[in-house]
């Protein structure tokens, strides 16, 4: 009933920028905070970033500084800007949405990943 599409990400040099998009769409009434995590092998899956319906954002200390949410009410559209990149940013990683539903309710949803390498 909702899906979660993302893209971007890919293969890039330390120091260098991505760009990740995550783009909701099915029967939504409305989506409250939108969010960014990260799993990288053997790890858990941590938050990077958040980002209200209001615009209200908050970061992991680790990409504070480097990585900028934003979001597009508008289009239920959700982005990360990754700048400054590190080799420890390699990651899947993943775009989250709290979803009010015509059908199904008030819901968590997850894109389906997205691969970020970066090389030293």
């Amino acid at each position: 009933q909702v899906q979660l599409v993302q893209s971007g990400g890919g293969l890039v040099q330390a120091g260098g920028s991505l760009r990740l998009s995550c783009a909701a769409s099915g029967s939504i009434f409305r989506i409250n905070d939108m969010g960014w995590y990260r799993q990288a092998p053997g790890e858990q899956r941590e938050l990077v970033a958040v980002v209200t319906s209001g615009g209200s954002t908050n970061y992991a200390d680790s990409v504070k500084g480097r990585f900028t949410i934003s979001r597009d009410n508008a289009k239920n559209t959700v982005y990360l800007q990754m700048n400054s990149l590190k080799p420890e940013d390699t990651a899947v990683y993943y775009c989250n949405a709290d979803v009010e539903s015509w059908v199904t309710g008030r819901l968590p949803y997850w894109g389906q990943g997205t691969q970020v390498t970066v090389s030293s």
